[in-house]
């Protein structure tokens, strides 16, 4: 049975992807070694190194205002790394909160240094956005920067631009919609993105970071946690993770193939709109938790009608080969992620299973 994977990360790769990925691992390529036995240090690897962040560049039209860094310890490790780097020259963060992953770099913040909560969704179990007017009339200070998560995979809730953001400098998890549609460069101090939902495998995160960040003293910091370390040493400071570099190269090598982020941003919005139109249109049969005005791209979630019905649905789609349709146990219900490697097909698939699911289980 053919196998269509929407988990939440990590998540579904191309076939080109997985071949190409596979062929690294013999000792045919390198001259009789995998990729798995390079040295980090080897010509044949920095080809790869540099590969992986030239795509990038490519691909997401970073300018040469950014740094390119790929780290490990993925957007975890960010939320203490961004603030004990950034809050040496910013005097504080404002922190929009917008579900758990910004719930948790706003905790992790306030231990490093001066941090503020701007305003929060969770007066509404996160199920929307915040606007303008929720933050309007706070007095911030112009020395501060804004830490937003762009897309929240637990709640199926997305910005749906920057413009309404404040005009102070952006901190931006873009974890699960990075490559999906153009980013503010120009807004942006610092963005940090773990590889396994749109850019790759699980076990490395892409930083980009504004260059002139990186000239203060940082002397006193640790030095695996400070941004300056691994640009001063092109990311090669100690061993990376050399195959999940390698793949993630690649597929934003594949991504540059079909059409770059134009193709990618257009495939996003057609898919997410298959499913919410189906949605709509089941006559509360199947409910979003997100409100509309701040729906996702990327994580489309639902409830049917009780809980035995979600339960009869998530055992139906895995005998008919859906993987990964379970919500998050913070909201139950169910999730389909959509990422970059996801199919216009699967999800025309999903679609065809949802009504069928409808017609066969509505008295």
């Amino acid at each position: 049975m053919e196998k269509m994977v929407f988990n939440p990360g990590p998540t579904a790769l191309p076939d080109e992807v997985l071949s190409k990925a596979k062929a690294g691992l013999g000792k045919e390529t390198y001259e009789g070694l995998s990729l798995l036995e390079l040295s980090h240090r080897s010509t044949e690897y920095q080809a790869i190194h540099d590969n992986a962040k030239q795509a990038l560049r490519r691909f997401l039209n970073i300018p040469a205002t950014h740094e390119v860094l790929l780290l490990q310890g993925g957007a975890s490790l960010q939320f203490t790394m961004a603030p004990m780097n950034l809050l040496r020259t910013f005097t504080c963060g404002y922190h929009i909160v917008t579900g758990s992953w910004s719930k948790k770099a706003y905790s992790e913040s306030k231990k490093i240094g001066t941090t503020h909560m701007l305003t929060s969704s969770e007066d509404a179990k996160f199920s929307y956005i915040p606007k303008a007017t929720d933050w309007h009339s706070t007095q911030l200070d112009p020395d501060g920067y804004v830490h937003i998560t762009s897309n929240n995979t637990i709640y199926g809730t997305q910005w749906q631009n920057f413009e309404q953001l404040p005009s102070l400098p952006l901190v931006v998890d873009m974890s699960s919609d990075i490559g999906t549609r153009p980013i503010p460069w120009e807004k942006v101090a610092l963005a940090y993105a773990g590889a396994q939902k749109n850019l790759g495998a699980s076990g490395v995160t892409a930083v980009f970071i504004r260059k002139d960040l990186l000239s203060r003293d940082s002397s006193d910091l640790p030095a695996m946690l400070d941004y300056k370390t691994h640009a001063e040493k092109g990311s090669l400071f100690n061993t990376p993770p050399t195959f999940n570099i390698y793949v993630l190269g690649l597929m934003v090598d594949w991504m540059i193939e079909q059409g770059g982020m134009d193709e990618f941003q257009k495939r996003s919005e057609q898919k997410s709109q298959l499913l919410y139109e189906l949605i709509d249109d089941s006559d509360g049969f199947y409910t979003g938790h997100a409100k509309s005005s701040s729906r996702s791209q990327m994580n489309v979630t639902f409830q049917l009608p009780d809980e035995q019905l979600n339960k009869r649905f998530l055992e139906s789609a895995k005998q008919s080969g859906f993987v990964g349709l379970s919500g998050h146990r913070s909201i139950g219900g169910c999730r389909a992620s959509l990422y970059n490697g996801i199919t216009l097909e699967a999800c025309e698939k999903l679609v065809e299973f949802l009504a069928s699911f409808r017609r066969t289980h509505t008295k």
